[in-house]
């Protein structure tokens, strides 16, 4: 399964990761590698707890084209 996650490096020297199909699977890291390691280990619990709760695996993200 393949999730799309967002990378924003923060003013502290850290790396943000989220993964928008999971509401609340946040992680950082101080490297790419380190946060993209984290992200992958969130969205597996983040399913495993889902799972769990009896809640559906992901939601769907839709992708907008807005004129700017």
């Amino acid at each position: 399964m393949k999730f799309l996650v967002t990378l924003e490096q923060g003013e502290d020297g850290y790396i943000t990761a989220e993964c928008p199909a999971l509401p609340g699977c946040v992680t950082q890291g101080k490297t790419r590698d380190e946060v993209l390691k984290n992200i992958k280990e969130a969205i597996e619990l983040s399913l495993e707890a889902r799972r769990e709760l009896g809640y559906s695996e992901f939601l769907e993200v839709a992708e907008l084209d807005i004129a700017l």
